[in-house]
């Protein structure tokens, strides 16, 4: 019954539908259960830093009711965007409710999409991982998948990852360096992982030029259905979905670095080089990826199974009031400068 809470998940793209469907000022209902209502409720509510017991364990690490609700989101995600394109395609409507329809899908394409994707994409299953690439392509990522496992898990924590933030970096900049360096790095993942099965760059196993293929026909049939407006309506809700993604990438490690051995490799990575936060809105929201030290000490960990370990560094707030807090430069500094280790910090 404790798995119950996770169904509140689907609040976001629930406030999305009402939102399209009223339209109006309605049009920011999901920004605002997001980013304001959320951040509220965890500063009234306590954190929950309790783990689950081992016999939990064992019982969900199997299939487990609580993935379905992770496959579900197929059906979300999608869903919510065709509705969106329809809606916008078919009726004049104001700058602002436009503004609004376009972020509202962008927060469900970061958030049950994007989000959703990054849990997929690190099961064993290939059905799994399938349903994973396929939440990535309305943000038109598809190459996350690759980066994020054969880059980022072995990187993070280190100058060499594009998705870990440096001490004082501003997230508009972060945004630039991550997403451009994300999509390089791919690409040169890729060529080294055809190189290792001794396969040609032109192989059908390189799957950046599959992802490539599949994104261009995804915008190109959003052209021949709904015109130039759908095509731009689908940019501008992949562009949404992203930076929103970034924006996490952004406060996950934010500051965060492995020592380095005599031998130049870095320590392995462990539960301090990651950010934690217990806070139980954000926790639900994302599918537990708030307790992001353990995902990346033990990768292949379900969701519902991820602990809470003391030595972790702590953000002070969640995730949503640390996206929004993230946008002001100078106050994150301001707050999270201090809470960074001091064995972490770069040596001026």
């Amino acid at each position: 019954m404790k798995d119950l809470k996770y169904l509140s998940a689907y609040l976001v793209p629930i406030c999305a539908f009402i939102g399209i469907y009223f339209q109006g000022p309605w049009s920011f209902l999901a920004p605002v259960y997001a980013f304001i209502l959320v951040p509220i409720l965890e500063s009234v509510f306590p954190v929950n830093d309790t783990n689950i017991s081992n016999e939990e364990k064992k019982a969900k690490s199997t299939l487990h009711w609580t993935d379905f609700l992770l496959y579900f989101n197929v059906v979300v995600v999608f869903g919510l965007l065709y509705f969106t394109v329809v809606t916008m395609t078919s009726y004049e409507f104001a700058v602002y409710e436009r503004i609004g329809m376009i972020f509202t899908c962008g927060i469900v394409i970061g958030s049950n999409g994007i989000n959703v994707a990054h849990e997929l994409g690190h099961r064993n299953s290939k059905v799994e991982q399938l349903l994973g690439k396929l939440l990535l392509l309305p943000a038109l990522y598809m190459h996350f998948f690759i980066e994020h496992n054969f880059g980022h898990h072995l990187h993070a924590a280190t100058p060499e990852d594009p998705a870990t933030a440096t001490y004082n970096q501003p997230l508009y900049h972060f945004w630039i360096t991550s997403i451009t360096r994300q999509y390089v790095g791919s690409w040169k993942i890729q060529k080294g992982l055809l190189k290792r099965e001794n396969r040609s760059f032109f192989s059908y196993k390189n799957d950046m030029f599959w992802y490539t293929i599949i994104q261009v026909s995804y915008l190109y049939s959003g052209y021949y259905f709904f015109g130039s407006l759908g095509f731009q309506i689908l940019v501008s809700a992949a562009i949404s979905g992203f930076l929103l993604l970034e924006t996490i990438n952004y406060i996950e490690h934010y500051g965060l670095l492995r020592k380095k051995k005599e031998n130049g490799r870095y320590e392995r990575v462990r539960e301090v080089h990651s950010w934690n936060s217990n806070h139980v809105f954000g926790r639900i929201m994302l599918f537990e990826l708030t307790r992001h030290s353990d995902h990346h000490y033990r990768a292949n960990k379900k969701y519902q199974l991820l602990d809470y370990h003391e030595i972790s560094p702590q953000l002070p707030y969640g995730y949503p009031t640390s996206m929004v807090l993230s946008l002001f430069p100078p106050i994150w500094f301001k707050i999270m400068n201090k809470r960074i280790p001091e064995d972490q910090k770069p040596i001026t």
